[in-house]
């Protein structure tokens, strides 16, 4: 038999009520004290005490069922209240199960889609997005993101509150233990607010500098009375194109410009490619030498002043990359555009002794000397190398070069050194004992590459806080940034070349022996294929110092010859190649049984170009894994952006790239379709 139980008061409430039986509690005992002190006034204080808990009573009598009839009524009131604000309510607002159908929604939310869900319906036929997999999973979590419906955008908030006992108490449904939860959702339509930010964001100003790179080759082409007018044209050139777009454009000297656009046309130079750096080559009154533009570019979400500083380093980039380019780097990264033409040599050798002389200063002051190149060292790399032991051996230090693998065309040039009794055991070090010896008074040089990833030794950088870099190739955004000496000549030939240069303004006088000759010019004739590709009045400036010092012409070239293994596995990857688009060459070397794929690659490269009608080159063999790509052109196409795409680099005419996680035929399809997709878009 159930006990029956009367309806009671709980909480601040019950205890309100219960304070005048309290306070009659304490009057009784105020009484009783007066009572001990005073009987006739006790005996009266008692009379009014009756009286009081009388009356109390009956009011608390009569009261509490009035009271709680008024309650009742309060709370239904309340609960219509409630639910009638909770409807009426401005925001979106709905309530799903954990499958995620809605069994309840106010109306706004039921605006949102014109008046169509009825009863029990899933918010993600509608929206999506709002499906079950990216409901929150843990209680009061929270899940925001943004949705999209009929034009609008919603800034959705989900989250999971738990509903424990509620089948015990609800009687027109019943959800398991284990699922007792809502999912309540509700959107806020940010639609205008992003509108807002968006032209907020389109307002900002974006930072520019414009350089003329061969200003001075430029003007002295042309006869001094037509100077003036050269220029002119120049600078109308570049006005009208950033007045285009609503642009102010301030000329700092004769070939340097700040320019600033917003950043919603910033969008539409993107588009156009920079129609600039062409407009401006085709200016020509009889200069003999076309002018090209280097331009950077800079965007920052939190300052101007940062825009302006991302500006310069997006200009020095483009002018270390050879010029005739555009460089964009913004918060996200850097992107080039540009860089067809390969940049103009300067016959000059200003900046050659200038780094010179640093070099020098660097040297004279460290105790260890640790020289590398990039994986898998080539001839370039190697005399290069050797070019700054000697350098160092000038100066009375001692140098280290680092090695980790001889490749096969490498080796009989290495054997040479490691069987001199002349130079020391430790000339050459791998990459664990270059580490082992690595402290603070070491000095690192970084020759034939600018990017970390491509040395040998990627750790010695971090290491060490005297770094030097000397390189032909252009830089990328990923190149060493803290280096203290850097030095990188694109128009080089070679990085034997630069450094052929520095050994010159190192010591008067300086002493090469002729096997170290020998390299250094063996590495110009390498990377220019015999003096035929990226030849400049300095490569044999620097080609005759060193058959001065002693260079043995016929030495290299009996070094350099193919074994029968080797050229038979180059005639197979020629035999192997397929003509794309009608000019581009693409070769494969797969399955060769040589010791250097790499190296016959780039040689088939080289002679691919000897057929007509053939513009670039491309050889892809697989080593140790990965795919390599030996990029070759002679002046057309511009094969170091076409790398770039790939995730390589190089130059103008022979540039390369690594590929990992394919095979041969995936990476074949992964380059045509750059080749394609650069052709349409009329980047080659």
């Amino acid at each position: 038999m159930k006990e029956n139980k009367k309806v009671q008061l709980k909480g601040q409430l019950r205890l309100y009520m219960q304070w005048p039986a309290i306070m009659a509690l304490f009057l009784v005992a105020v009484n009783i004290w007066i009572y001990k002190l005073d009987r006739r006034a006790g005996t009266l204080m008692f009379i009014f005490l009756l009286i009081y808990i009388v009356m109390v009573g009956i009011l608390y009598l009569y009261s509490k069922s009035v009271i709680m009839k008024d309650l009742v009524e309060f709370a239904a009131q309340y609960g219509i209240v409630q639910n009638t604000l909770l409807r009426e309510l401005s925001v979106p607002y709905a309530i799903l199960l954990e499958d995620g159908k809605a069994i309840w929604m106010n109306d706004k939310f039921e605006e949102i889609f014109g008046r169509k869900p009825k009863g029990e319906a899933y918010v993600s036929k509608y929206i999506p997005e709002l499906n079950k997999n990216i409901f929150p999973k843990e209680e009061d979590e929270i899940v925001e993101m943004d949705v999209y419906y009929e034009n609008r955008e919603y800034k959705a908030v989900l989250r999971r509150v738990s509903v424990a006992g509620f089948s015990e108490t609800e009687q027109l449904m019943e959800l398991p233990e284990e699922r007792e939860y809502f999912i309540a959702v509700y959107l806020n339509d940010v639609t205008e607010l992003n509108v807002c930010k968006k032209e907020n964001e389109e307002q900002r100003l974006v930072a520019g500098l414009i350089y003329i790179d061969n200003y001075d080759e430029v003007i002295n082409s042309v006869e001094e009375v037509r100077q003036s007018l050269l220029m002119a044209l120049v600078d109308r050139k570049i006005n009208q194109y950033i007045a285009r777009v609503d642009g102010i454009v301030k000329k700092l000297e004769n070939d340097k410009y700040f320019i600033a656009i917003k950043k919603q046309y910033f969008k539409k130079l993107e588009q156009d490619k920079f129609s600039l750096l062409e407009d401006v080559k085709s200016v020509n009154i009889g200069n003999g030498i076309p002018a090209t533009l280097s331009i950077g570019l800079g965007l920052s979400n939190s300052a101007y002043s940062q825009s302006y500083n991302y500006a310069r380093v997006a200009i020095d980039l483009a002018l270390a990359r050879g010029g005739d380019q555009a460089v964009i780097k913004d918060c996200s990264g850097i992107t080039y555009y540009g860089g067809k033409r390969e940049q103009t040599s300067k016959n000059t050798r200003v900046k050659a002794r200038v780094k010179a002389e640093a070099l020098r200063e660097f040297i004279t002051v460290k105790e260890h000397i640790l020289v590398m190149g990039h994986k898998l060292t080539d001839v370039d790399s190697f005399g290069a190398a050797v070019g700054i032991y000697r350098a160092a051996a000038a100066l009375e230090k001692k140098a280290h070069i680092i090695i980790n693998e001889v490749s096969a065309s490498l080796r009989p040039l290495y054997e040479v050194y490691a069987n001199d009794p002349a130079y020391p055991e430790d000339l050459f070090l791998n990459s664990q004992q270059a580490i082992d010896m690595a402290d603070a008074d070491t000095m690192v040089v970084v020759v034939d590459t600018n990017r970390p990833q491509m040395t040998e030794c990627e750790e010695l950088l971090r290491m060490t806080r005297t770094i030097v870099v000397l390189d032909h190739h252009r830089q990328s955004s990923d190149n060493i940034d803290n280096a203290l000496l850097s030095y990188i000549e694109p128009y080089a030939s070679s990085a034997c070349e630069m450094v052929a240069e520095v050994l010159q303004y190192i010591v008067d006088d300086i002493k090469i022996p002729n096997i170290e000759a020998s390299s250094l010019y063996a590495g110009i004739m390498i990377d220019t294929n015999n003096f035929m590709n990226r030849t400049g009045v300095r490569t044999f400036e620097a080609a005759a110092f060193l058959r001065r010092c002693g260079a043995d012409i016929t030495l290299v070239r009996k070094m350099f010859r193919d074994d029968m293994d080797a050229y038979r596995a180059k005639a197979e990857i020629i035999s192997s190649a397929e003509v794309y688009e009608d000019k581009f060459a693409i070769a494969r070397g797969t399955g060769l049984a040589i010791e250097s794929p790499t190296i016959i690659g780039a040689q088939a490269a080289n002679e691919l170009l000897d057929i007509s009608q053939i513009k670039a080159s491309f050889v892809l063999t697989e080593y140790n894994g990965k795919i390599y790509i030996s990029a070759r052109s002679i002046d057309e196409v511009n094969v170091q952006i076409i790398m770039e795409r790939l995730g390589g680099g190089g130059h103008m005419n022979a540039a390369g790239a690594q590929l990992l996680d394919v095979n041969i035929d995936q990476a074949v399809e992964k380059l045509q379709e750059v080749i394609h997709d650069m052709v349409e878009g009329g980047d080659i």
